[in-house]
């Protein structure tokens, strides 16, 4: 992991393995090289808005923003992301999910490789975590005006939950089309869900109007402090289950899984060097290439959220703050082909019978394609496990067909 005080916000140029077409450099890299450290700078630097690398990426920056420079101190946020206040209101909430060794993925890396199993958390999903600390540390006559969030439908699942413990009313504004599974499994906590034309963006546009007409407490899915401090509350079981973590695989949609886990880390690591390494989906690659550009950029033009079956992680624009953690505090941010995520999908189900998303896949599918993002002993976060039931029955059929070799990495 990268320093706290490295605020440059360019990622290593070995970055390119994963990065999308756009974002790439001309330089070829060794694939058995790794990441190359970035130099660090003083704590609290500002983190220039003019990028280092990514000069490839031609897209135009989001209006009026200026990229992570614009949080000047980005050491003083890295702190106001209490990890440590987050597990103290999860604790006998939030599951402490299992770490499972997977010897296949371990011949392939060389290394020993774990898997964090939160598609095993009460909602299936590690969004409980960020959405309950965020309401928990509420204040509590905005919170007994009832929740809003907008979700492509894990996170929405998360508000939901913590609603019900709460004893308060939520609602949810989710995108046509989407996984009716979540959108089931929301509901079945009593959050009255509303479906949105244009993506999580008009959702989340719906939720914003709609929370502040009512003075209601909206629960953004991932550019929030206690948000990000409740995700990171994965690094500190991390750190005690896995004997000399070393890297940390992760997916990234927004980013505050990926920058939650970093901050922990950051803060808790002792000394370690402990890398995070975050994955986004090929076809939805707007954290990616914002992280590689050094300023937030949207996604590319025609972009949907159907070009991806990693429903979880498409998201049009990054957050302002996870960008800004990301540059700080992130090793890389590789992207992954559609293929890869099928891949790693029926790797789980046919290796260790894990019924994992897309979007949870991630980081066994950026293991698949770069197998070098492994050093030392690796922990890959399995995100979520709300697999939609026509996604579940293609994973079991390519597993029995045995169209992908799943057997070079059993």
């Amino acid at each position: 992991m990268t320093q706290p005080a490295a605020t440059t916000p360019s990622p290593h140029t070995s970055g390119n393995v994963g990065a999308s077409a756009g974002a790439r450099e001309s330089q070829a890299d060794d694939p058995a090289d790794g990441p190359t450290p970035r130099p660090a700078a003083a704590a609290g630097t500002p983190i220039p808005s003019t990028p280092d690398c990514g000069e490839g990426v031609s897209r135009a920056a989001v209006p009026g923003d200026r990229g992570p420079g614009d949080l000047a101190d980005v050491a003083a946020l890295i702190q106001a992301v209490d990890v440590d206040g987050a597990a103290a209101r999860l604790a006998g909430v939030a599951l402490r999910t299992r770490v499972v060794a997977h010897p296949g993925l371990g011949r392939r890396t060389g290394v020993p490789v774990w898997l964090k199993c939160e598609h095993e958390q009460h909602t299936r999903s590690f969004k409980l975590r960020g959405a309950y600390n965020r309401v928990a540390h509420a204040d509590p006559a905005r919170r007994a005006r009832g929740l809003v969030a907008a979700s492509a439908g894990n996170h929405a699942q998360g508000v939901a939950y913590a609603a019900a413990q709460f004893g308060i009313d939520s609602t949810i504004f989710v995108p046509t089309g989407a996984n009716p599974v979540k959108v089931a499994r929301t509901r079945r906590w009593g959050a009255r869900v509303e479906h949105v034309d244009g993506g999580v963006d008009a959702a989340l546009a719906a939720a914003e109007a709609f929370a502040a007409e009512g003075e209601r407490l909206l629960v953004h899915p991932f550019d929030d402090e206690a948000v990000i401090a409740g995700q990171g509350t994965i690094a500190l079981e991390l750190l005690e289950q896995v004997p000399g973590l070393r890297t940390v695989i992760v997916g990234v949609g927004g980013g505050g899984l990926a920058t939650g886990i970093a901050v922990a880390l950051a803060k808790h690591a002792h000394g370690a060097d402990v890398r995070v390494v975050g994955v986004q989906a090929e076809n939805a690659p707007a954290f990616a290439d914002s992280f590689h550009a050094g300023r937030r950029l949207t996604a590319p033009a025609g972009f949907e959220p159907a070009d991806t079956i990693a429903d979880g992680m498409a998201v049009r624009i990054p957050g302002r703050l996870t960008l800004a953690l990301g540059c700080s505090l992130l090793d890389d941010v590789v992207t992954v082909d559609e293929d890869a995520f099928w891949e790693a999908m029926v790797l789980l189900a046919a290796t260790g019978d894990h019924a994992v998303e897309p979007a949870g896949a991630a980081g066994v599918a950026a293991l698949l394609r770069h197998p070098h993002l492994a050093q030392g002993p690796t922990a890959v976060v399995l995100s979520g496990g709300n697999i939609d039931l026509a996604t579940a029955d293609r994973v079991t059929a390519l597993a029995t067909a045995a169209a992908i070799p799943v057997a070079r990495t059993a």
